[in-house]
């Protein structure tokens, strides 16, 4: 079966095309990719702007046209933070429905957190153990922990890379004081949140997910072997808190030239290093492993196991 997962992100509207059947893992056949960054589209009180709007519209309309032509038999389209928390999101839907025939669904931070949980479980496999999972996105930061494919517990807070950079981070480079001001924040949020992880078992395995995390792991980060022809992506603390400081100094048009930091991440790439240092300090992680699937392949995934 030929699936198509659209996910309409707080920064990108990201088409990705696999062959998929239930018992074997999908296999991409093509991705397109706009980068849309809704989050530069809000208004004082949230709101999408009409600017935004029609950006949107356009986006997923393209997005639904490349999966017709390449043979999508199902779509699987879904958004996350930026509209579910825009308080003209129901009408910014219906509208997108109604010009694109693409029907959005809106994910919880809480189903982010578990569906992308299942994604690295399935790929981890079970002899993973405990597994702790860490997610920025654009908009949030999902968190979840657990054992089995279903976390014991799993949470999104507010504190995705665009998010975080629009709010903390305005000036290009941001100066010292912003970003002083995000890290105490952030870690002000985290600390809340690790509360709610206290009592369960320590994680035998950290995994990061997300376009954030693979880009500053390739930039930090080192390589080990893998199992197939994939070798396993690394990431210390250590190394990524020597990072932050650099990567603050350095323009925003810049940044594309370190190895794994790409144009469509470049303006929230400090945020997000810095998120992600809070949150495995604030987690007691030295060090976790990328993982190659996340939310879209969560989706694909519980879409074939409905198929029975």
């Amino acid at each position: 079966m030929r699936l198509g997962v659209l996910d309409v992100g707080s920064n990108t509207v990201h088409l990705l095309v696999v062959d998929a059947h239930r018992g074997a893992p999908p296999v991409p056949q093509s991705s397109r990719k706009s980068v849309l960054r809704l989050m530069r589209y809000l208004g004082p009180g949230g709101e999408i702007s009409a600017e935004g709007v029609t950006a949107l519209v356009e986006a997923v309309r393209s997005a639904a046209a490349a999966a017709d032509e390449a043979g999508v038999e199902e779509l699987l389209p879904f958004a996350t933070s930026a509209l579910r928390e825009a308080p003209n999101g129901p009408q910014v839907l219906d509208l997108v429905a109604d010009q694109t025939g693409v029907r959005l669904r809106v994910l919880t931070g809480e189903e982010e957190a578990r569906i992308t949980f299942l994604a690295a479980r399935r790929w981890f496999g079970w002899s993973a153990g405990q597994l702790l999972l860490l997610d920025i996105g654009g908009g949030s930061l999902e968190i979840a922990a657990g054992g089995t494919e279903n976390p014991d517990v799993a949470l999104s807070v507010p504190l995705g890379a665009g998010r975080s950079t629009v709010t903390f981070l305005p000036d290009d480079p941001p100066a010292p004081a912003q970003t002083a001001a995000l890290r105490a924040h952030a870690a002000q949020v985290l600390g809340e949140a690790a509360r709610r992880f206290a009592d369960l078992p320590r994680p035998a395995h950290v995994v990061g997910s997300s376009k954030t995390i693979r880009s500053l792991a390739r930039l930090a980060g080192g390589t080990a072997d893998g199992v197939g022809p994939q070798d396993r992506i690394l990431l210390r603390r250590s190394a990524l808190e020597d990072w932050v400081p650099r990567l603050a100094r350095i323009p925003a048009d810049a940044r594309p030239a370190l190895p794994g930091i790409t144009e469509d991440r470049t303006f929230q790439v400090v945020a997000g290093a810095i998120v992600l240092a809070e949150t495995m300090r604030a987690f007691s992680v030295a060090e976790l492993e990328v993982s190659p699937w996340a939310l879209r392949e969560g989706m694909i995934l519980l879409s074939l196991d409905r198929l029975g």
